[in-house]
C-alpha cells in the first residue's frame, strides 16, 4: 500500500483508533515519510528525460509511448516537469502536470488536482498545442464533475469538445479526448435525470471507443449506462452492463475499474435484498479501494456497507461505516455522497426510534440534495446543452449547405466539362469525318485515275493504229473474209474494254474472253506465229470467280513486245489458272521469249525506247482491289533457265485473293 493512500485512510479513521493503533500509525507514517524522502530518480530515467526533451515530440502519444510506465509516479513526473521547465519544453510540462493532476484527483485531493491541470493548460497554451489544450480542459472538467461542480465541469468539457471538433482529421489521442467530452456530457444528462438521453450519449461515446479500440472507454461507458438503468429501476439490465464493464476492466487489468464495478454490482444486490452477497463483495472491495487511495470510492463503499448492515438490522456496525463514509465525503467535498450518508443515517435512526436525529439527518440530506440539484444549476445546464445542440445542428446545417454548394459547383463544372467534351467530340468526329471523306475522295480519284490510265494503256494509239493497219492489209490484199473476221473481233474487243473499264471487277470468264480477242488481234502483226493457250483447272468456276477488270492484258503485252518480238523460231504464251488455296487463285503467264536480261539489252540498243506503264498501273489497281479482302495480292516474275543457264523465257505469277 502506498503512503498517500494509508495517510488519508488513517486520517479519516482517527476517531476509531485506540492508543496502540495510533502509536502504530505514527511509527508507520514516520517510516513512510523517510522512505518517500529517500526515493530518488534513476539514472536511466534521467537519460530518457534528456532524450525526450531533445527530441521534443509534439503529441501525447509521442510522450506517453515512452513515459506510460512512470506516469503514475509523482517523483518521476515532478522531475520530468522540472527538466522540461528548465529547458523550455512546454509540451513536456503539460504532459507531466496533467499526470500529477490525475494522481491527486484519484486520491480525491481535488484542489491540488485543479491547480496542476490549470498549469498544464497554461503550458499547452504557451506551446500553442491544441491536443494538449483539449486534454487539459477535459481533465479539469473531470475533476469538477467528480466534486459535483456541475456548471464549471460542463464549461470545460464543452470548450474541449468545440475545440477538438475544429480539426478535420483528428489524431487518435484527440479522438480519445472527444470521447471523454461526450462521456462527460452524458454524465451531465445523468445528473439531470434525463436517463434516455444520457444512454444515447454514452452509446455514441461507446461507438467512438469501439472505433478506436479503446477498451478503457468501453468499460467506462458500460458502467455509465448501467448507472442510468439502475436509476430507471431496470436492475437486471443494469447488472448486465456492470458485469460487461467488469469484464473489460479485467481484460485491461484496471484495479480502479474493478473496484468501481464491484461496488455497483453490490449496490444492485442490496436493492434486490441480496444483502449477504452484497457484503461478500463490499468488504474485500473496501481493502482494494484503500490500496488505491481514491477517497471518493472508499467513501462510497463505506456508505454501501453501512446501508447493507442497516438492512440486516446490525445498527451499531452500520452507523460506524455510515459515519466514516460521511466524514470522508465532507473532508473531500463530495456532496452526493454526503447526501446519501445523511439519508441512510436518517433511515437508521428511524429504525432505532430516534426520530429527532432522524429528522435532523433528513433535513441535512435535503439541503445537500438541493445544493446539488438547485434550479439555477439545472436551468444553466439545460440552457448550455440546448445551446450546444443548437450550435451543433447549425454547424451541421452550414456544413451541409457548404457541401451542397460545393457539390453544385462540382456538378456545374462537370456539366460544363461534359458540354465542352461533347462539343469537342462532335468537332473531332466532324474533323475525322472530313479526313475520312477526303481519304475516300482521294481513293476514288486514285481509282478513277487508275481506270483512266488503264483504259489509255488498253486503248493506246499504237495498238489501235497497228490493229487497224493490219486489217487494212487484209482489205488491200482482197482478203475480205479475214478482214471482216478480224474487224468483228477488233470491234468486239473495243466494246469489251470500254464496258470493263467502268467496272471494279468482272468474272474470270469475261477477262479470259477479252484477252483471247486481244491475242487474236495482236497475232495478226506476228503473222500468226504466236501459239497462245489457256488452261483453267477443273475446280475453278470461271463465271463465279471475280478478278479486277483488264489486269491480264498488260502482262501479255509485255510478253509479246519484250519477250517474243525479238525471238526467232517458235513463239509460245501459256496462261494457266489454278486454285492456290481456299483464299487465293493463281494465274501464271509463261512465255518462251528471250528473257528479261536479253530484252533489256535489246531495248538499250534501240533508238526509240518503248516504256511500258501498264504493269505499274495494274499493280496499283491490284493493291486497291485487295483492300476489301483479308489478304493482299502478290506478283512474282520468274526468269526461266535450262540446266546450262540459257534463258528459256519468263513466267509471271499473280496471286489474287478471293476472300
Amino acid at each position: 500500500m502506498k503512503f498517500p493512500s494509508l495517510f488519508y485512510y488513517f486520517i479519516c479513521r482517527l476517531p476509531y483508533l485506540n492508543k496502540g493503533n495510533f502509536f502504530f500509525f505514527l511509527v508507520f507514517t514516520t517510516l513512510s515519510l523517510s522512505k518517500a524522502n529517500s526515493q530518488v530518480v534513476s539514472e536511466e530515467f534521467k537519460r530518457i528525460t534528456d532524450s525526450l526533451i531533445k527530441a521534443r515530440p509534439a503529441t501525447y502519444e509521442g510522450l506517453d509511448s515512452v513515459l506510460n510506465t512512470k506516469r503514475t509516479d509523482t517523483i518521476y513526473m515532478r522531475y520530468f516537469n522540472k527538466e522540461a521547465t528548465i529547458k523550455q519544453y512546454p509540451i513536456g510540462q503539460s504532459y507531466a502536470l496533467n499526470q500529477l493532476g490525475r494522481k491527486y484527483r484519484d486520491i480525491s485531493n481535488y484542489p491540488k488536482a485543479v491547480e496542476l491541470h490549470e498549469k498544464a493548460l497554461e503550458a499547452a497554451l504557451e506551446a500553442n498545442n491544441l491536443e494538449f489544450r483539449v486534454y487539459s480542459l477535459n481533465m479539469l472538467g473531470v475533476v469538477y464533475r467528480r466534486s459535483d461542480a456541475i456548471k464549471i465541469a460542463l464549461d470545460y468539457h464543452q470548450e474541449a469538445l468545440e475545440l477538438a471538433e475544429t480539426v478535420n482529421n483528428p489524431s487518435k489521442d484527440l479522438k480519445k479526448s472527444i470521447n471523454v467530452s461526450l462521456n462527460s456530457i452524458g454524465n451531465l444528462y445523468l445528473i439531470l435525470k434525463q436517463y434516455d438521453i444520457a444512454i444515447a450519449q454514452f452509446k455514441k461515446a461507446m461507438a467512438s471507443a469501439k472505433e478506436l479500440g479503446n477498451k478503457l472507454g468501453l468499460a467506462i461507458n458500460y458502467q455509465n449506462i448501467g448507472e442510468c438503468l439502475e436509476y430507471k429501476g431496470e436492475l437486471e439490465e443494469a447488472l448486465h452492463y456492470y458485469r460487461t464493464s467488469l469484464d473489460y476492466n479485467n481484460e485491461i487489468d484496471s484495479d480502479k475499474g474493478r473496484v468501481i464495478c464491484k461496488n455497483s454490482i453490490a449496490q444492485i444486490y442490496i436493492k434486490q435484498n441480496k444483502l449477504t452477497q452484497a457484503l461478500d463483495i463490499l468488504e474485500p472491495n473496501l481493502l482494494a479501494a484503500e490500496t488505491l487511495g481514491d477517497m471518493s470510492i472508499i467513501a462510497a463503499i463505506n456508505i454501501n456497507i453501512g446501508w447493507a448492515l442497516m438492512e440486516l438490522k446490525q445498527y451499531a456496525e452500520s452507523e460506524k461505516y455510515l459515519v466514516t463514509g460521511l466524514e470522508m465525503s465532507k473532508k473531500h467535498h463530495l456532496p452526493s455522497y454526503i447526501a446519501h450518508a445523511y439519508n441512510y443515517l436518517s433511515k437508521l435512526h428511524t429504525y432505532k426510534g430516534d426520530y429527532q436525529n432522524a429528522l435532523e439527518y433528513y433535513q441535512m440530506a435535503e439541503a445537500f440534495n438541493e445544493e446539488i440539484n438547485s434550479e439555477v444549476n439545472r436551468r444553466y445546464i439545460n440552457d448550455l446543452i440546448i445551446k450546444y445542440e443548437t450550435e451543433k445542428k447549425t454547424n451541421q446545417i452550414e456544413a451541409l449547405a457548404r457541401e451542397n454548394e460545393f457539390m453544385n459547383l462540382r456538378l456545374r463544372k462537370k456539366t460544363n466539362t461534359l458540354i465542352i467534351g461533347a462539343l469537342g467530340m462532335a468537332l473531332l468526329t466532324f474533323i475525322l469525318y472530313i479526313l475520312y471523306r477526303q481519304k475516300e475522295l482521294k481513293n476514288e480519284k486514285q481509282i478513277l485515275t487508275l481506270e483512266q490510265s488503264m483504259l489509255r494503256s488498253q486503248m493506246n494509239p499504237h495498238f489501235l493504229f497497228n490493229s487497224l493497219n493490219s486489217i487494212k492489209l487484209y482489205i488491200i490484199n482482197n482478203e475480205k473474209k479475214n478482214a471482216v473476221h478480224y474487224l468483228n473481233k477488233f470491234s468486239k474487243l473495243v466494246r469489251k474494254i470500254l464496258e470493263a473499264s467502268s467496272l471494279k471487277e468482272i468474272s474470270l470468264a469475261d477477262e479470259l474472253e477479252t484477252i483471247e480477242l486481244y491475242m487474236n488481234i495482236e497475232n495478226i502483226r506476228f503473222s500468226h506465229e504466236i501459239n497462245f493457250t489457256v488452261r483453267v483447272d477443273e475446280p475453278i468456276d470461271e463465271h463465279t470467280v471475280k478478278i479486277p477488270s483488264l489486269i491480264l492484258q498488260p502482262f501479255l503485252e509485255n510478253a509479246l513486245w519484250h519477250g517474243l518480238s525479238s525471238k526467232e523460231g517458235e513463239k509460245k504464251i501459256h496462261l494457266h489458272v489454278s486454285r492456290e488455296n481456299e483464299k487465293f487463285i493463281q494465274i501464271s503467264i509463261t512465255d518462251n521469249g528471250v528473257g528479261r536480261e536479253a530484252s533489256e539489252r535489246i531495248k538499250e540498243s534501240k533508238i526509240l525506247k518503248r516504256k511500258s506503264i501498264g504493269i505499274d498501273i495494274t499493280k496499283e489497281r491490284l493493291a486497291n482491289f485487295s483492300k476489301d479482302f483479308e489478304n493482299s495480292f502478290q506478283v512474282e516474275i520468274i526468269d526461266l533457265y535450262d540446266s546450262n543457264k540459257v534463258a528459256l523465257g519468263t513466267k509471271v505469277v499473280l496471286h489474287i485473293p478471293t476472300h
